[in-house]
């Protein structure tokens, strides 16, 4: 028998806040909800299948923006459905909250958990979204220059002894039309803090076989 797991749900009976499972599963991995079986996993059946076949593909559209397969199905003469929920390429919200689908619970994603999910779903890292209140006067051109020195002397970019802190940025990629970016105030900042109050940093440094963090 098939068990109840991180991509599959049973429940005997359709309620509205199953639209929160829909939307966890289409933010993970995508899933199956069998409605009309118990805990165990035993057809339980629906009375009113039909009915639900007909409500749902407009239910879940109206409040997820999803159309998700939706089958009926007939095992010992009971009825049941399986909707099937493929995984979003976009980010999925129910009446403005986001869910996700962990192992075979559903939460409510918040704070940086929500931000990371966001960001992933875009195709974006946090190191590269743009700060938009920093400007070119939140860098620190002492750590600029240390870091040319430190460049030069290691035979990496050698064409950056001359260029401005401007363009140094923009070849690193740290600096776009839009701003800086969250790196580089992390890097190059006078005060990252400021930005970022419970930043913290871990420097890997290999040597031979080992990898000492700091």
């Amino acid at each position: 028998m098939t068990k109840e797991s991180q991509n599959i749900e049973w429940k005997q009976s359709w309620s509205d806040d199953y639209l929160k499972w829909i939307c966890g599963f289409a933010n993970a991995q995508g899933g199956r909800i069998y409605i009309g079986k118990d805990d165990a996993g035993q057809i339980t059946g629906l009375k009113n299948a039909k009915k639900l076949l007909e409500d749902l593909p407009n239910k879940i559209r109206d409040h997820l923006g999803l159309m998700p397969h939706i089958n009926l199905l007939d095992e010992y003469g009971k009825a049941f459905l399986e909707i099937i929920v493929e995984p979003a390429t976009v980010p999925i919200s129910l009446r403005g909250s986001y869910y996700w689908r962990s192992g075979s619970v559903k939460q409510e994603l918040k704070g940086h958990a929500l931000t990371d999910f966001l960001l992933k779903k875009m195709g974006m890292t946090w190191d590269r979204v743009i700060e938009e209140k920093a400007t070119l006067d939140d860098i620190d051109d002492a750590t600029i220059d240390l870091f040319r020195m430190e460049a030069a002397n290691a035979g990496r970019l050698p064409d950056t002894a001359y260029l401005s802190t401007e363009d140094l940025l923009k070849k690193l990629r740290l600096l776009t039309k839009e701003g800086l970016t969250n790196a580089a105030l992390v890097l190059f900042g006078k005060d990252p803090g400021e930005f970022y109050p419970n930043l913290f940093v871990k420097i890997g440094r290999f040597e031979s076989s080992v990898v000492d963090m700091n």
